[in-house]
């Protein structure tokens, strides 16, 4: 091995969590911080939680709904606009392009 390429290790880094868990790990670093570890990780406890520093998931459910709304929205126009359609095409008994007359 080469000489003075490798960085230091530190054999008791202090790692901290956001949820308030500490513990010591081998790292190159003293000290670390997470923001989720084995204590609070949803996959272990079992609860549903997000984890989301920066408003992601949030913004993400607000654009589901407005989906969710617009999707509701087109499928009416799109049920109207075949009712039209079928109506302009539907071909009409003579008793009733008779009647269209007068």
């Amino acid at each position: 091995m080469k000489a003075n390429i490798h960085p230091q290790w530190y054999n008791d880094c202090k790692v901290t969590c956001a949820c308030g868990n500490t513990f010591t790990v081998g790292a190159t670093k003293p000290e670390l911080r997470v923001e989720i570890c084995g204590r609070c990780h949803p996959f272990f406890t079992g609860e549903m939680k997000f984890v989301d520093t920066m408003g992601r998931v949030e913004r993400f459910q607000k654009k589901q709904k407005a989906a969710v709304v617009t999707a509701a929205v087109l499928a009416d126009k799109k049920k109207k606009k075949k009712e039209r359609e079928e109506s302009l095409r539907s071909p009409k008994s003579l008793k009733e392009m008779l009647m269209g007359l007068k």
